[in-house]
């Protein structure tokens, strides 16, 4: 998918006017080559890049509409209207009529902008899991907004100034998490919200927020045929009519669309795994296994470090803003497989952890949250101080153990979750040069996190991790990871498990049923357990995870290109010259995985810097 942009208030000459979108229009294009759509009226614009199946538009009267993605209603007699008149048609008649109400009624990935050229006014929306990026932002003279940082920057109203916190925010999180970005004053939609934009001045709401129903208790047998149901119409939805792959990493969610798809189809799924040459990463046998057992039409590639110094460079070109996620590059190099084999788009696993129960973290804090059962009094009074005046020394493994957990435990959620952060663990301070900490709040993550914890409509402890997840982990990491990757090569991705239909579904559940005791993603497993291999439905969680400090250890070529970029990072005076010095010279060697990770982390940052800041 390419994306859209546009905006609301700014006027010039015709010429002029198409050479501003142009500008816009080329961060979309750049990879895939689409073909862009443009509809502009008084003073407004709005421009979308992208195949037909992920184009819909609408002009008519001063109204300029479109979506970008694949898109549907929920209400029969409109999806069937839609099919006739078109999806952005519809939208804009049913918006005159029912304004922000015709949003919930919206299903799929997509973002969607209804403009007012006449009034002067804009709605833009993303889909409920946020899929699709939506960006904007408020100048003196009026919207301007974008799938990507890079194309709202090619406007002329544009102030593309580095935010420092969202510099800060990323080392934190290994990515920015919306509403913010890398630039002050430009926001991101979050998932289920819509903006509106009158006289100057914006509103952001939600159109959608999931509602958890804890209690609803249903047979295991209806809610299996139920679920088996619905996977088969997402990964149908999916498809369409394109020639579909999909991801094969070995793991339960993977396994499970690979296998659908087969049956959808009735065809072998094209199914495209990664590997890696460093033990305890290469998961690619898990993999084959998947793929026999599916009768899959297979296809492997192992990526080298060769290939991830070829690659830095341009994963740095395709995301808009510095992204810290290793993965991206083996997600990459599958997507690259694809489309050599003449596909039209990969389908994705992602979501089923965060739907289902299925990150190992899930288990650690529920086995914390059990601390929490016992009397107030006799935890706050007895049992955390007398823990806590143990000597951090004592050499018995057992008392060690018991006040480090008394220690997370009495950390309310989600701050015990940042006990495990890579920057909480070396301590800011010793990262971050004194003046660039002169202009950031550090605990600015920790109130973001504590505030999208406490949004969440749940009783039970997994189902406020999982809704906390939605955005973390899926819409601000997970799914920009994927979508940024295939773009890279033109490929379209698409993510069943996080269909409407799916996602409903989860929330129905009842909590045990994703964690029982510490038992991960239970109903999932047991849902499917005749229909996926028993090796993977009792394997652990890896994933397309990148060796990337083992290979900082040994390959020449990529440890220079790190030192390289990390000690131009040095001029730019974020992190501390001694913190680089000691981080390529001795921490790697001490723990290669988990400084590693910090070591890319602040070279990918360094490589954004080189493709967008010329200081």
């Amino acid at each position: 998918m390419s994306g859209l942009c546009g905006w609301v208030g700014y006027s010039s000459t015709d010429d002029e006017i198409q050479q501003l979108i142009e500008r816009m229009v080329y961060p979309l294009i750049r990879f895939d080559g689409s073909q862009a759509r443009s509809l502009t009226g008084n003073s407004a614009a709005l421009i979308i890049a992208a195949s037909d199946r992920y184009t819909h538009v609408y002009q008519k009267d001063g109204w300029l509409v479109g979506l970008w993605g694949y898109v549907r209603f929920q209400n029969t007699e409109l999806n069937h209207l839609a099919g006739v008149e078109g999806v952005a048609k519809v939208l804009a008649d049913q918006w005159q009529r029912k304004g922000e109400k015709i949003l919930e009624d919206l299903t799929g990935e997509f973002v969607c902008c209804i403009l007012n050229s006449n009034l002067q006014e804009a709605i833009l929306a993303t889909d409920r899991m946020g899929t699709r990026p939506l960006l904007y932002q408020v100048s003196h003279q009026g919207l301007l907004f974008g799938s990507s940082t890079d194309t709202i920057a090619a406007h002329p109203l544009a102030t593309p100034e580095v935010n420092l916190q969202g510099l800060y925010n990323y080392v934190f999180f290994h990515m920015i998490p919306g509403p913010d970005t890398i630039y002050y004053g430009q926001k991101r939609l979050l998932p289920g919200e819509y903006l509106s934009y009158k006289k100057g001045s914006i509103e952001i709401k939600k159109y959608w927020q999931v509602q958890f129903r804890e209690k609803e208790k249903r047979p295991f047998i209806e809610l299996k045929q139920e679920f088996l149901s619905l996977l088969h119409s997402s990964v149908s939805e999916a498809v369409g009519d394109q020639k579909v792959g999909t991801f094969l990493s070995g793991g339960t969610d993977s396994s499970t669309v690979a296998g659908i798809l087969g049956e959808v189809t009735g065809q072998p799924a094209r199914t495209y795994s990664i590997g890696f040459e460093a033990t305890g990463y290469d998961e690619m046998e898990y993999a084959r296994i998947a793929a026999r057992h599916f009768s899959t039409d297979h296809h492997e590639y192992y990526v080298t470090p060769e290939d991830v110094v070829t690659a830095i460079p341009q994963i740095a070109t395709v995301f808009d803003q510095p992204f810290g996620n290793a993965s991206a590059i083996p997600a990459f190099y599958c997507a690259r497989m694809a489309r050599a084999d003449g596909l039209d788009a990969l389908l994705g696993g992602d979501g089923g952890d965060e739907l289902f129960g299925g990150n190992v973290r899930y288990a650690k804090q529920y086995i914390f949250s059990l601390y929490e059962n016992l009397p107030s009094v006799l935890r706050k009074k007895v049992v955390t101080p007398l823990a806590l005046n143990i000597p951090e020394g004592n050499s018995l493994q057992f008392v060690r153990k018991a006040r480090s957990y008394i220690e997370q435990a009495s950390i309310p959620m989600p701050g015990r979750m940042e006990a495990y952060n890579l920057l909480v663990r070396y301590n800011y301070e010793n990262v971050f040069t004194s003046e660039f900490l002169a202009n950031i709040d550090p605990i600015q993550p920790s109130v973001l996190s504590r505030q999208t914890y406490d949004q969440t409509h749940a009783h039970s402890l997994i189902n406020r991790m999982l809704a906390f997840d939605w955005k973390f982990t899926l819409a601000d990491n997970d799914l920009p990871k994927v979508i940024k990757a295939c773009e890279l090569t033109g490929m379209d991705v698409s993510f069943p498990l996080l269909n409407n239909a799916i996602v409903d579904f989860s929330a129905r559940l009842e909590p045990q049923l994703k964690l029982k005791g510490t038992k991960l993603r239970y109903f999932f497993k047991e849902a499917l357990r005749d229909f996926l291999p028993d090796e993977i439905i009792v394997k652990q969680k890896q994933g397309f995870g990148l060796p990337v400090g083992i290979w900082l250890q040994k390959h020449k070529l990529l440890q220079a290109l790190a030192a390289d970029s990390l000690n131009d990072l040095k001029s730019r005076k974020i992190i501390r010259s001694d913190f680089i010095d000691k981080l390529l010279g001795q921490y790697l060697y001490e723990h290669a995985s988990y400084h590693g990770t910090m070591i890319w982390l602040l070279m990918m940052l360094e490589h954004w810097y080189k493709q967008r800041i010329n200081i």
